[in-house]
């Protein structure tokens, strides 16, 4: 009997033990951070394809994004897709390309922080050479660091602010690479 009495309060208190956890894991899943997976190489070499990365969602309700934020976003061509960019203005803001430079507010940006010197960006089909956009009020402007091969506000206008998911923060997986992203403008 009291064998079975052993085991009955071991199975509640495991059972205890994981509700517990699961519980935690939700609010934290839902409410605070959420990992998510690069997938595919718009962001390279920043970010490679199959890291992990955490992502703050709560953040997005007590601070406002800020030019250098790499953030996570529902794609505006398929909703079921998640994507990872960089802001690159924020409200007021002007944008325009010039010979493979990205000029904000009329001066040339400085992505050397996070690009080569000799990486060029052009235009799309929203954002032509020599066009200058305003990022409206609830938008954002947003652009892979791998410019060749990133689907960005070059192509598809401005993200409205209401899309986003969250700020990425920190670098998980693999281990080796673990590192927490940074703001290159703060």
């Amino acid at each position: 009997m009291q064998i079975l009495k052993s085991i009955y309060f071991f199975l509640v208190d495991t059972v205890q033990t994981f509700a517990l956890a699961l519980a935690v894991f939700l609010v934290v899943y839902f409410f605070v951070a959420r990992p998510f997976q690069v997938s595919g190489e718009s962001m390279y070499p920043t970010y490679k394809d199959h890291e992990y990365i955490f992502t703050n969602i709560i953040g997005l309700r007590i601070s406002e994004l800020k030019r250098g934020d790499v953030i996570v976003f529902k794609s505006p061509m398929d909703q079921k897709r998640d994507f990872i960019k960089r802001v690159i203005g924020v409200p007021g803001d002007t944008i325009t390309l010039v010979d493979g430079k990205v000029y904000l507010n009329n001066q040339i940006l400085d992505e050397s922080e996070y690009l080569s010197n000799d990486i060029n960006t052009f235009s799309g089909r929203f954002l032509q050479d020599g066009e200058t956009v305003q990022v409206p009020t609830g938008s954002i402007f947003v652009m892979g660091d791998n410019r060749m091969n990133s689907s960005d506000s070059r192509e598809w206008g401005f993200l409205e602010k209401s899309e986003v998911i969250g700020k990425s923060f920190f670098v998980y997986w693999p281990i080796s690479q673990a590192r927490a992203i940074e703001n290159p403008y703060k």
